[in-house]
């Protein structure tokens, strides 16, 4: 993973609907500024942030309108809101955004969230992950090909897909499992082989059954 500096964040938000005013804090080791950019976001493209971070009170309507704002310019995104039912937690998510649930987090999850971004991980308040997987195993519960899939993994590798779809990176798995971060790429490329996954997001929606099994 290439080494950080402290992150320039686009904040798409209306100015007095963001809640979290005193964030980032002057000293904060990872974020040094944030741009902020109202509703409908115009001049997005032409920022030089980082991460952009949306805070609306409906993704399902804002995100989109964000996506068209960038154009074809790709940033890193994570969303910001109240809302935590399971499709549009799921619809972001497959869109590769980090999502947080307001309540759900602390200014410090908020910065890491921002750099979990920044290095291409999908990051995921503790709510989000829930309600990501209770819809997926709603889905997944009479998804016979879905579990062929899975015991192609061996015990290792369904290991480390559990602890994937909780949100954690490489380095952050390998703490957990006495391993070593290279070790962990080198599960997650047989996995996406063995899932027919793209990226880590995709790998995840398979495991848990929130996108079609494409072969077993």
């Amino acid at each position: 993973m290439r080494s950080l500096q402290r992150l320039l964040v686009a904040l798409a938000s209306a100015e007095e609907a963001w809640p979290h005013q005193d964030w980032p804090a002057p000293d904060d080791p990872f974020v040094s500024g944030v741009l902020r950019i109202s509703p409908p976001y115009r001049g997005l493209r032409e920022t030089t942030a980082d991460v952009v971070v949306l805070h609306c009170e409906d993704p399902s309507e804002s995100f989109p309108e964000l996506l068209e704002a960038l154009g074809t310019r790709r940033v890193p995104m994570l969303v910001v809101t109240p809302r935590q039912d399971i499709e549009t937690v799921v619809d972001v998510f497959r869109s590769g955004a980090g999502y947080l649930v307001e309540a759900d987090f602390c200014h410090l999850m908020l910065s890491s969230a921002v750099i979990a971004a920044a290095v291409g991980h999908t990051y995921l308040s503790p709510s989000a992950s829930a309600a990501l997987r209770e819809g997926a195993q709603r889905m997944a519960a009479t998804d016979d090909a879905m579990e062929r899939l899975r015991v192609l993994l061996s015990p290792r590798e369904q290991q480390i897909m559990e602890l994937l779809s909780t949100g954690l990176g490489a380095a952050q798995i390998g703490q957990r499992l006495r391993l070593s971060e290279k070790t962990v790429r080198n599960n997650l490329s047989n996995i996406y082989a063995k899932l027919d996954a793209r990226s880590g997001t995709d790998a995840v929606l398979r495991w848990l059954g929130a996108t079609p099994v494409l072969h077993t």
